[in-house]
């Protein structure tokens, strides 16, 4: 389980990135936090990784405070951002055993689940040939196999289909489908309305670094009046953006 809890981020005494964040959310379900670009997601999604320290509030993590155990929270997480890059003069199949060490993994049970993650994205005929040389797609699958190597509760991905064509992306949204009914806890961060709508069960919609509504994309509409989920986002984007709440008025 996640939980964000009154969350604030302030760089300096006048920029306040995240404004006062809270959310739940429970096994088995998946929550996008939806909004543009400076809205606020990637710094929520590294708060909840522990790479950087929320100004106020707290997050707990499977019970535990992020900031009190860090490296524990690592072993309870898989966190994927477009931003983490993979060594270009490597391969898939030694970045693969390399995270596997690095979470100290059984030798015995390696190979087998490399092969069943290799074969499930289609990694394995590209699986000795150098970062450099694979698409953006193959570096994006690649990345999803070695965050998710040590099998953890909760999956925190920032933009999963970022730059992925249609047939990519479709593998990867199943995947996340597949590890909800597992009972994995996921949130990830997204731009792309249809993604939201059809892939999470809970949306909360982010403006300006506060959640300004939650609930499935549904509910998001009836709140609003608004026949499509597309209308619903920009209803609330309006209302409370503050350039367009100060020309409503």
């Amino acid at each position: 389980m996640i939980e964000v809890i009154n969350v604030k981020k302030r760089y300096s005494t006048e920029t306040m990135i995240v404004k006062g964040v809270s959310f739940t959310v429970k096994p088995g379900i998946i929550y996008g936090l939806l909004g543009p670009n400076g809205a606020g997601k990637t710094t929520l999604m590294q708060m909840m990784a522990t790479l950087l320290k929320p100004t106020e509030g707290s997050i707990r993590i499977c019970g535990k405070d992020v900031s009190e155990d860090p490296i524990g929270i690592h072993r309870q997480i898989g966190f994927l951002t477009t931003e983490v890059k993979l060594d270009p003069l490597s391969t898939p199949n030694k970045l693969y055993d390399f995270f596997a060490a690095l979470y100290d993994l059984p030798e015995e049970g390696i190979c087998e689940r490399k092969a069943r993650d290799f074969d499930r994205f289609g990694i394995t005929p590209f699986a000795d040939k150098r970062i450099v040389e694979l698409s953006t797609g193959m570096k994006q699958k690649i990345s999803i196999c070695i965050s998710l190597i040590h099998e953890p509760p909760v999956i925190i991905f920032d933009e999963p289909t970022n730059g992925l064509d249609i047939l990519t992306s479709k593998q990867v949204t199943d995947y996340l489908r597949e590890l909800a009914k597992e009972g994995r806890t996921i949130i990830m961060s997204t731009h792309i309305f249809s993604l939201a709508e059809s892939l999470c069960d809970e949306i909360g919609v982010l403006v300006d670094g506060a959640i300004v509504a939650s609930g499935s994309a549904e509910e998001l509409c009836r709140l609003t009046g608004k026949d499509t989920f597309e209308e619903a986002f920009f209803a609330l984007y309006e209302a409370n953006h503050k350039e367009g709440a100060a020309n409503a008025r």
